[in-house]
């Protein structure tokens, strides 16, 4: 485990280390070294929730002065969502610095987004213990705009890909989305699901996935980025942005017409 690294890519150095490497514990390492009396992330993940859910609610507020409170808790939500922490975790190489019990290692996890998220607020969660609130502030916010450089600037909604086509859809009077899983491949630790999303029989998008849910919001994805072309923008892989005005354009199809409503 290199923390030389991991300080690197954070921009910050501790000066207590056995705080980095508590954050970077699992409990599964922990569990099978209790003789050592091996201390894990949990309570530093605990403290970090709230660490980063403040600052970047604080973030958001000033760089968004105009935005009301339902627009900013979306933003929010998309930059504190396991998908995105998970991002800036493997940015940061947690991935390959997390301390893992052998059963958690076999079973793939250095890839799970749920441990790489928890180990991330571990880690925000150590620096705010070994410093203060401003310096983990100044940590944070200069990593979201490092990574996160599709944070919009003007007029937009963001919303996740299921409850946004869904809306539009809606919106348009048209029937679906429907989902509609294709095949299920792979070994019970590591799923593959593909998902079809429909409009009534026709067949908008198909995409893969971890998870059941996964490949839902890819195939709603691929469905939107069809219709709504160049003012689509992805953000995270959970959400989007969008300038309001092409969410009132009708939908055409694949093949790009217009499709009926009715």
């Amino acid at each position: 485990m290199n923390l030389v690294s991991v300080e690197k890519k954070l921009g910050y150095r501790f000066q207590n280390p056995a705080l980095l490497k508590q954050a970077l514990t699992h409990s599964s390492f922990a569990y099978e070294h209790l003789e050592d009396k091996v201390q894990d992330n949990e309570i530093l993940e605990f403290l970090g929730d709230s660490v980063v859910g403040l600052v970047l609610a604080d973030f958001l507020r000033q760089a968004y002065p105009e935005l009301g409170e339902g627009q900013l808790s979306k933003l929010k939500a998309a930059l504190v969502s396991t998908s995105s922490l998970s991002i800036l975790a493997r940015k940061l190489g947690l991935d390959r610095a997390i301390l893992l019990g052998r059963g958690e290692e076999k079973s793939g996890g250095r890839k799970k987004k749920s441990i790489l998220a928890g180990t991330f607020e571990a880690l925000m969660g150590a620096v705010y213990l070994d410093s203060d609130f401003e310096t983990s502030r100044h940590v944070l916010q200069a990593l979201v705009k490092k990574y996160f450089k599709k944070l919009p600037r003007d007029n937009f909604q963001i919303n996740n890909f299921k409850s946004a086509l869904q809306e539009y859809f809606g919106q348009h009077k048209l029937p679906g989305p429907a989902y509609r899983t294709v095949t299920e491949t792979g070994p019970a630790h590591n799923r593959v699901f593909t998902v079809e999303v429909l409009s009534g029989d026709k067949v908008l998008a198909r995409a893969s996935g971890p998870s059941k849910k996964s490949a839902e919001q890819k195939a709603a994805q691929k469905a939107l980025k069809k219709m709504l072309k160049d003012s689509f923008k992805v953000f995270s892989e959970e959400a989007f942005i969008v300038n309001p005005e092409s969410m009132a354009e009708a939908p055409p199809n694949a093949q790009g017409k217009n499709i009926k409503k009715g």
